[in-house]
């Protein structure tokens, strides 16, 4: 069996920070191009990277993993229910919430997210419900699942 040797120090590596990337997967266009298929192959690694090195007593309690993407601008205009008006595309960004499910405390972690973003100079245009599907999830799952919004800014 060869015994792996971690190269020496040179530019930007340090060997220090080796470590394994269990549950990393990567897709992408070579040209930036956005694409339907993308997605579903993004999900599909999600899909083959069962363990992810985040399970434990209940296989239907997840980790939390997910995918990266563009802002889906076409997707956001079509909806119906936004209640706020978008600015043209690359002009305004979106931030994916996780928040808890207390409302009260819910209600202060948002204000502070936008007394953040102003004291950055940038406008709150509004948030957004994002609508789930728990109903693969356990009991225990859902009793710690957090509310999902996204601000747009």
């Amino acid at each position: 069996m060869t015994k792996f040797v971690k190269p020496v120090a040179q530019g930007l590596y340090n060997p220090a920070n080796e470590h394994d990337a269990c549950g990393v997967g990567f897709v992408a266009h070579i040209k930036g191009h956005r694409s339907h298929s993308i997605v579903r192959q993004g999900l599909e690694v999600l899909d083959n990277l069962t363990h992810r090195g985040a399970t434990g007593f209940d296989p239907l309690l997840g980790d939390g993993a997910g995918i990266l993407v563009q802002i889906p601008d076409e997707f956001f205009r079509g909806l119906e229910d936004l209640g706020f008006e978008l600015p043209h595309i690359g002009a305004y960004g979106v931030g994916m919430v996780f928040l808890p499910q207390d409302e009260s405390a819910r209600s202060k972690i948002q204000r502070l997210l936008e007394e953040c973003a102003q004291a950055e100079g940038q406008e709150v245009l509004g948030w957004r419900d994002v609508p789930v599907d728990n109903s693969g999830l356990s009991q225990t799952a859902r009793d710690v699942e957090p509310v999902v919004r996204q601000i747009f800014v």
